[in-house]
């Protein structure tokens, strides 16, 4: 069998043939694109926090009254929390990473004319944060319960800065080039100073969209406004039964306050991972419908083919064509509408990509997404081609004569 009669053929039906190509083109370049922003987002979900996610709770509280007393309230908070059975540890922040709020701020490696910059979350906690939060130390130590301070009464660091700092790694690379940076300085954007006592290795801040999301700096002070975060950390597998146990403890110890929210740190992590895992959802669903459409459209083809080539079947039958020989003339025609579809199609997928990166910063695609695809379409257009090829194969050679 040659390709030549083949081409012939197709040349004949043009439009349908031209349809199906562009089908596979376009199914093509859609769902190389898909599949590879679907992996980006999967890989987005599933990177390494830094921290013990599943084991901690977290809770805020807000105080009210004239005789409310914030800081006094929070160490007898934190000493009664860590006392509680099946806690392991606890520390007052004024934000949860991983929760989609917290504040953040701009670093600078030096206090001098050209500086090089960083932006990063900030946290403001107390002692045992490293226990609580569950993250390792590259280099360095933690603070200790001398070193927390309580003047801090703004929004932003700038207006009152510690003594003493530790920076994520990520953090110290970007600014200083290396994450050997212990006992430098760190400066913020009014030229404040201070001095890097530890190093950790990896943490994650409170937006998990934003590009410098593992840029953190803790800052070893609580705040005296009449609120606060506490993050408790609890023993493997008790998070959410000790939801319940944690607000109650906190509700009945101090009646001049309100417990205003009380959750664990995994379901506040879904929750801002829901756009990532909606549209890896939606991008399913498409690639899995353009495959269907694609399959239909090759198999309505081969169908509307077998119907106006019936005669013509059963001339070939008749003069001495097996089934086999017919089934592998519809298989190796679909074969060049799929070959010339995915090529069209692979020079679309990157235009697409390269239009994507340009217009919505999307990464540039990893080209051996297109391969992949190609071979997953080839298969496609055999299994669906092959029903309306076996029922040419089963055309009588006395259907020749009918018409004679």
């Amino acid at each position: 069998m040659t390709i030549r009669p083949i081409l012939s053929a197709l040349l004949r039906n043009r439009t349908g043939a031209i349809l199906v190509v562009g089908q596979i083109a376009l199914t093509l370049a859609i769902v190389v694109n898909a599949v590879f922003i679907i992996q980006q987002r999967l890989e987005h979900i599933g990177r390494p926090t830094g921290m013990d996610v599943n084991n901690i709770v977290s809770t805020r509280v807000q105080g009210f009254g004239d005789d409310y007393d914030h800081l006094a309230t929070v160490r007898e908070d934190l000493a009664m929390l860590k006392s509680l059975p099946g806690v392991v540890s606890a520390v007052a922040s004024n934000a949860i990473p991983l929760s989609g709020s917290g504040s953040a701020t701009g670093w600078r490696d030096s206090d001098g004319e050209d500086p090089k910059s960083a932006s990063g979350n900030y946290y403001n906690v107390s002692a045992e944060v490293m226990e609580t939060f569950g993250f390792s130390l590259y280099a360095g130590r933690t603070f200790t319960p001398e070193e927390i301070d309580s003047r801090v009464v703004a929004d932003t660091p700038g207006n009152y800065l510690p003594k003493l700092v530790m920076i994520t790694k990520e953090l110290a690379i970007e600014l200083f080039e290396t994450p050997d940076v212990v006992g430098r300085m760190l400066f913020d954007g009014l030229g404040e100073g201070t001095q890097i006592i530890g190093v950790i290795d990896r943490m994650m801040g409170s937006w998990v969209g934003w590009e410098n999301v593992g840029n953190v700096a803790l800052l070893p002070s609580v705040s005296d406004r009449p609120w606060t975060r506490y993050a408790i950390r609890v023993e493997p597998g008790k998070a959410d039964a000790m939801v319940p146990v944690i607000e109650k403890a906190l509700e009945d110890r101090n009646i001049t306050r309100v417990v205003t929210s009380t959750e664990t740190m995994e379901s506040m992590a879904k929750s801002s991972y829901d756009a990532d895992k909606a549209v890896a959802v939606v991008l399913t669903i498409v690639v899995f419908l353009l495959f269907i459409v694609a399959g239909l459209g090759i198999v309505g083809l081969a169908s509307f083919t077998v119907n106006q080539r019936t005669k013509q079947i059963g001339t070939r039958r008749a003069i001495g064509a097996r089934k086999r020989d017919i089934i592998t003339y519809f298989m190796t025609e679909n074969w060049l509408l799929t070959t010339i579809g995915v090529a069209i199609g692979s020079i679309l997928a990157v235009a697409l990509n390269l239009w994507l990166a340009d217009a919505y910063g999307l990464e540039r695609l990893n080209y051996w997404y297109v391969p992949a695809a190609v071979a997953a379409l080839w298969i496609l257009g055999l299994v669906a081609v092959a029903g309306p090829a076996r029922r040419a194969s089963k055309i009588s050679p006395a259907i020749a004569t009918r018409t004679v």
